[in-house]
């Protein structure tokens, strides 16, 4: 029988699934990038395509998020080697709401490892609304997964910190370090947003009495309730993005905000849970890791390759932007980005 020698060099994944012999994944990633000028014109084109979709509507359960103009619409590509490519109205700023949850997710693995949130908190979509109660109650007491409202709640209760604002300045921290610049929360929003979390407040008392909450109920919420209301532009959010594409290392200021290893979960729990109970419809479609919120923005990675931020207010039945929606999926169709294979 012949001896089988494995390949020395390193291998590389390629968009179409295959391992291939060659430099390592960010070098190839970046020898097959499109240009900007590929990039903006289908930017541009995906806006003219979806501008006038008048469906959806802006989320109404936070009062201040209905006040937002429903027509902005803003589409962002930040690619791994720091092209930045903006279209629309990429310069408003809007609140991160449950594009949070992916980050601060970040900075618990970076902490105290992934192994963390997979035994604290789960990593399974619960098949139900984002602030479900019942799937807590249905399954173990765990949260289920760190992006619907209870998973989101525990994720920063396991937050190393002292104190509310300790936990808040990580929290922040974090968020700046992946942005490359100072963000700022909305005032109206979290003042909004804090009169009216009720549910949000049983849902904590109902984890911390499962045993399932790590921190003072809450205070949890309240941190919770500030980091989404947070505001971010579209380019903001794309760099955000764009860390994770760039294995942890963020493409415009060089700075790395999360060891290379964490990566691969960060992208799983995206791809499985990053739209509600629309993730499956999400990844059927479009293919690619991506984390929504009801502020309307959504942001979706490339792997070794890129980010793609789109905005706009009005939300499907699921609370996911219907025109950020629209303009990923149609780059993506366009470029054949999906993790999945083109299909062409």
């Amino acid at each position: 029988m012949k001896a089988i020698h494995l390949i020395s060099r390193p291998l590389a994944l390629g968009m179409t699934g295959l391992l291939l012999a060659g430099p390592p994944l960010a070098a190839f990633a970046q020898s097959s990038l499109p240009s900007a000028d590929t990039l903006e014109k289908l930017a541009k084109a995906a806006h003219a395509k979806f501008k006038d979709d008048q469906s959806g509507k802006n989320a109404d359960y936070i009062p201040a998020l209905a006040k937002v103009p429903s027509h902005l619409f803003g589409i962002t590509i930040v690619t791994v080697d720091g092209k930045v490519i903006n279209v629309g109205d990429v310069d408003y700023a809007f609140s991160m709401q449950s594009c949070s949850k992916l980050f601060t997710m970040c900075l618990v693995m970076q902490e105290s490892g992934d192994q963390t949130i997979y035994d604290k908190i789960n990593v399974e979509p619960t098949g139900e609304a984002f602030n479900s109660i019942r799937a807590i109650e249905e399954g173990d007491g765990r949260a289920d997964n760190p992006f619907v409202n209870p998973g989101a709640i525990a994720t920063v209760s396991l937050v190393k910190a002292k104190n509310a604002q300790e936990r808040w300045d990580k929290i922040i921290g974090t968020y700046n370090k992946f942005a490359g610049e100072k963000l700022k929360v909305l005032e109206d929003i979290y003042k909004s947003e804090a009169d009216t979390n009720f549910r949000n407040r049983g849902i904590a008392h109902v984890l911390f009495n499962s045993g399932h909450l790590y921190a003072e109920p809450l205070e949890c919420t309240d941190v919770y309730t500030r980091q989404c209301s947070v505001g971010v532009t579209c380019r903001e959010l794309a760099v955000m993005g764009s860390v994770l594409a760039n294995h942890g290392v963020n493409p415009v200021t060089k700075e790395r905000c999360l060891d290379a290893r964490h990566v691969p979960k960060v992208l799983s729990v995206m791809t499985m849970c990053g739209f509600y109970d629309g993730s499956g419809e999400w990844a059927w479609n479009a293919g690619l890791p991506a984390k929504t919120g009801v502020g309307g923005g959504i942001v979706a990675v490339v792997p070794g390759k890129m980010s793609i931020v789109g905005f706009a207010p009005p939300l499907d039945k699921f609370g996911n932007s219907v025109r950020a929606q629209e303009a990923i999926r149609y780059i993506s169709e366009e470029l054949g980005l999906n993790i999945f294979g083109s299909g062409k």
